[in-house]
Order: C-alpha cells, then sequence, then structure tokens
C-alpha cells in the first residue's frame, strides 16, 4: 500500500506533467487553459508525399479530408465501385484526381506513393497486398482483415515486400490514450486484475441503416467487382450500402468496434493478446433483414508476462442503448482505477485499509453473531495483535484529465502515418500490432457463431489448444 507521502508525491507529479501532455488537470483547482496539439511537422519540396483513396465511402472521405491537412500529402487518384461517389470526389478535391472504378488502375499509378485502404472489410487484405506487392505504403483501416488467415498473409506480405503499413485504429496515436498509459505504467492503480471497456450505439445510422440513393441502379455500381471473392449474389443496393450488415462483406460489431477497444487496450497494458476469447450476443432490435448481432459481448483472459499480470477484459457493444451509448474504459487494479470516456481520463486511488474493531464487531461481519462474552474476548486480542495507527488523511484522491477542445486523434495518426513513411519507416500501429488487435475480435465472431470458448497463441498470432 503506497504511504500517504508518496500518494502525495505522486499528484504533485502528474499536476506538474499534465500540461506538457496538453491536458487541463481540473481535479487539482486549476483553471488553466487546455496546451494546443503539438504542430504538425514541416516537409521540403522533394518530400510530397501523393496519396491514392481506395473506397470513397464514409470512412475514405474523412480519411482523406485528414490526411490531406498534414502538410505535403496530396491526392492524385480514388477508387469506389459507384459513380456517384467518384463524382463527389472531384467535386470536393479536384478534378484533377484520377478517379475509376477498378482499384488496380491506382496501383498501377507511378506517381501514387501511398493508398488508403478504405473498402469493406472483405477487401482490406486483398487491397492492402496488392498496394505493397506494387510498391505503394499503406493506411489500412480496421479491422486490417475479414479473417485470421488474411491477416496472417498480411503480415507475411509486409515483411516480404518491407514497406510502411499502419493500421487505422486512431486510439493508438491518441494523446488521451497516452495519458491513460502513463498513469498506468506509473504504478498510479496498482497491480491491474480486470479492464472493462463498451462502445454503445442508440440510433439508426449508427446501427449502420446508412441512406441509400433514390433510383441506383446495376449501372451506376460495380457489382461484381464489389462481390470479390464473396458469394455470387443478384445486384442488392441494400447490400452495397449497408454491408456492414452482413458477414459476407463485413465483420460485425467486434470488427467495427471491438477492434477499437482492443487496440486500446494493447496499447495502454504493452499486451500481445489474449489467450482465450469467448463471446455472446444476438439480434435483439435491427431486424432489417442484417445477419449480424446488434449486442455482442466478448470475454478475454489476459496471461501473466513480462508487460502485465493476468487480468480479465470485458467488452460489450450495444446499437440499441436506451441510456444514449458513447465509449468507455476501466482500467481496474488493487489500489485505484482509471476511467477513460471520450477525451477525459479519470484516476481514482482508493487506500485500502484495515477495518476497526468497531466495524469488526458491530459492521457487516460474523463477529456480531458471536455472543457477548466471545465478542469482547475478539475485541481484546484483536487491540493486542492489531497496531491501531491513524488513519491517512486522504482515503480517497480523484484526478481528472481533459484533453484539449477539439482534439483529433485521426489527424495524429496520420501525422505518424506520413512521418514513418518520410523517415525511418517506424509506425504507431504496424502490421502485427493490427493482427494482434483484430484477431481476437473476428475469435470472437467465431465463438458467437459456433458457441465455443477458443484459443489463441498471441506471440505466435494463431490459435491454439
Amino acid at each position: 500500500m503506497a504511504s500517504d507521502n508518496s500518494r502525495r508525491d505522486f499528484l504533485k507529479k502528474f499536476t506538474a506533467t499534465s500540461v506538457a501532455a496538453g491536458f487541463a488537470p481540473s481535479a487539482f483547482g486549476s483553471d488553466a487553459t487546455p496546451v494546443p496539439a503539438p504542430d504538425l511537422p514541416s516537409f521540403s519540396a522533394n518530400n510530397r508525399i501523393q496519396i491514392a483513396t481506395i473506397g470513397m465511402g464514409i470512412i475514405g472521405f474523412v480519411d482523406t479530408r485528414t490526411a490531406l491537412t498534414i502538410p505535403g500529402v496530396e491526392l492524385v487518384a480514388a477508387a469506389d465501385c459507384y459513380t456517384s461517389r467518384l463524382a463527389r470526389t472531384n467535386e470536393e478535391f479536384g478534378e484533377d484526381v484520377v478517379t475509376t472504378q477498378d482499384y488496380r488502375e491506382v496501383l498501377d499509378r507511378s506517381d501514387v506513393d501511398a493508398v488508403l485502404v478504405c473498402t469493406p472489410d472483405h477487401w482490406h487484405a486483398r487491397i492492402a497486398q496488392d498496394a505493397m506487392k506494387a510498391g505503394k505504403d499503406v493506411y489500412c483501416e480496421k479491422p486490417m482483415a475479414q479473417t485470421l488467415s488474411e491477416g496472417r498473409a498480411m503480415v507475411e506480405t509486409q515483411r516480404e515486400t518491407d514497406r510502411v503499413l499502419q493500421v487505422g485504429s486512431q486510439y493508438a496515436s491518441s494523446i488521451v490514450t497516452a495519458k491513460v498509459r502513463e498513469l498506468y505504467e506509473s504504478g498510479a492503480i496498482g497491480e491491474l486484475n480486470m479492464v472493462e471497456a463498451q462502445y454503445n450505439r442508440n440510433s439508426s445510422i449508427g446501427a449502420w441503416q446508412y441512406s441509400i440513393p433514390p433510383k441506383v441502379s446495376e449501372d451506376e455500381i460495380a457489382w461484381e467487382r464489389f462481390l470479390g471473392d464473396a458469394r455470387d449474389r443478384a445486384f442488392d443496393p441494400v447490400r452495397f450500402f449497408r454491408w456492414r450488415n452482413y458477414w459476407d462483406y463485413g465483420t460485425g460489431v467486434a470488427g467495427d468496434l471491438f477492434v477499437h477497444l482492443l487496440t486500446t487496450v494493447h496499447y495502454v497494458t504493452g499486451s500481445l493478446g489474449p489467450t482465450t476469447v469467448t463471446s455472446t450476443g444476438g439480434l435483439r432490435f435491427w431486424n432489417d433483414g442484417r445477419d449480424v448481432p446488434d449486442v455482442q459481448t466478448g470475454l478475454f483472459e489476459y496471461p501473466d508476462v513480462d508487460a502485465h499480470p493476468p487480468f480479465t477484459l470485458s467488452l460489450q457493444t450495444n446499437l440499441a442503448d436506451g441510456s444514449g451509448g458513447g465509449q468507455s474504459f476501466r482500467f481496474i487494479g488493487d489500489e485505484g482505477a482509471i476511467e477513460l470516456e471520450g477525451n477525459r481520463v479519470v484516476l481514482t486511488q482508493d487506500v485500502r485499509t484495515p477495518p476497526s474493531p468497531d466495524q469488526l464487531v458491530n459492521g457487516y461481519n460474523s463477529v456480531r453473531t458471536f455472543s457477548e462474552d466471545v465478542q469482547e474476548q475478539f475485541r481484546e486480542d484483536y487491540a493486542a495483535t492489531h497496531d491501531q495507527a491513524d488513519q491517512p488523511d486522504e482515503l480517497n484522491t480523484t484526478s481528472d484529465f481533459q484533453a484539449p477542445d477539439g482534439y483529433d486523434s485521426r489527424l495524429d495518426h496520420f501525422a505518424h502515418f506520413f512521418s514513418a513513411m518520410r523517415e525511418d519507416g517506424s509506425v504507431v500501429e504496424d502490421v502485427e500490432f493490427g493482427h494482434r488487435a483484430a484477431a481476437p475480435a473476428l475469435i470472437c465472431n467465431q465463438s458467437y457463431r459456433e458457441g465455443e470458448r477458443y484459443h489463441w497463441d498471441p506471440e505466435a498470432m494463431e490459435m491454439s489448444g
């Protein structure tokens, strides 16, 4: 148990360092305004990066806009199966951007240095591998693969080609996540024993009921190219625009949302991943023809390794959460807990003290069921064998950290990617990190469908047992 003085030293330390990290430590009575995020890196004229985006859906546009805020980055090409999205690409990013329905034409271009892979999940691995083999660096949206075998193949291709590849789970670059890691590594919560995380929503758009264009026809959509290796089906605009609702093209709530949660947990703890995975859930509300669940839980056991003690991870997603939804984490140790919600981090430390004689005799304890003479003897024995030192002044402390207003971790994630391209190739979320974050989520889907508990070897990145 930390001493009273060491606790005060700890609080002073994080009051001082929080400003350097861009946080306002409101719990200490400070009225300091948040420190702005660091300036974006500069570039020289011969260090321009030309990118192409493959998949101009919601995330395709979001990622492209974000990438273009990094100095020296230019969009030269884009690919998508829907002609209207290509038209919108030119409307927003300029007529000089070359557009095509065939991503291979993008990879053939000598003026493309890197591609952003923002397609449906079932295309991630194939396009990323084709891009690396074509000599392009890759920013691949999460989950980086739809299956475990695809993920392993991506790892091998990256090793063979030595291209820069960063997986697009931006929480790995967040200064908020970094603050949680700093607190965790300092020993602020003692020894970790459990992590709870949830990512809930309560809206039709949040449940992937994306809008479908009026009178859209197969002439406007390269349907066969969209299907790829998925099972052959007649043209269906619902499946095209709401692909996340179907196992054929997506990875359900686990692949879309659990991956973010797993990325954060692995970054904070330095973990390679769990050794067992179990998942349950069902389709509770959004009965719109989808075949993936809208409620899912995952339970993971993490081993005792040098990076962390053994702990249990509980994940939850509910797409019909009547409380309003949202994301949250609780890293729980035997001396405190770190809560992460949005861009806010709250550290709570609770000093565990031995109970007093009165609490033992008169409180919710078995002593009060003893006869009076036995109770009195208990008091005497307890007083003789226990030092009744003064209790610490502060039994409970709370520290509150807040990122600057408008902070965007996605921007930091892209800054890291392009810096890796310009410098030493070292990214925040490399292909192995991405596979180790995606694999437990993909195993969750297998557990959900098969009703089995699965064993995973996080170091070898393969199923075990």
